[in-house]
């Protein structure tokens, strides 16, 4: 598919998915507050945070390139800062810099997922499945 991508059994499958989580962020980031299930009181710089770090490390699993995965990196934080602007455009949202920030360092510590032995999970997984299919 790309030189990019690992050399992931479905990386269209992989890439997809990985969109659409992206999709479905934003989605969360932008519609009104009382849309949404209650979370627990002064949680929301956890939920940033967690958000971008998971999208960052699904990253990692899917891009192999250095420069792809800075790419994407600069991609996400600028993502993460985009919607704080969007959000003070809406009626029922407010920007806020330190959801910014939280975004950021989202990124930043799944990013560095890719100096772990987990940075090829999904490639391990895809390789076991495959094995245990062919038995």
């Amino acid at each position: 598919m790309s030189a990019a991508l690992k050399p992931l059994r479905r990386p269209r499958l992989w890439l997809g998915l990985w969109i659409a989580a992206i999709v479905a962020l934003v989605v969360v980031c932008l519609v009104p507050l009382d849309s949404l299930p209650p979370l627990p009181d002064n949680s929301d710089k956890v939920e940033h945070l967690l958000g971008y770090f998971l999208l960052a490390a699904a990253a990692v699993q899917l891009f192999g390139s250095r420069r792809a995965l800075s790419l994407v990196a600069m991609g996400l934080i600028g993502l993460g800062i985009g919607i704080e602007f969007a959000q003070g455009y809406t009626a029922y949202r407010s920007s806020d810099p330190a959801d910014a920030l939280a975004n950021t360092l989202g990124v930043l510590l799944g990013t560095a997922t890719v100096l772990t032995p987990w940075r090829d999970l999904l490639l391990r997984m895809e390789e076991r499945l495959a094995a245990l299919l062919q038995r």
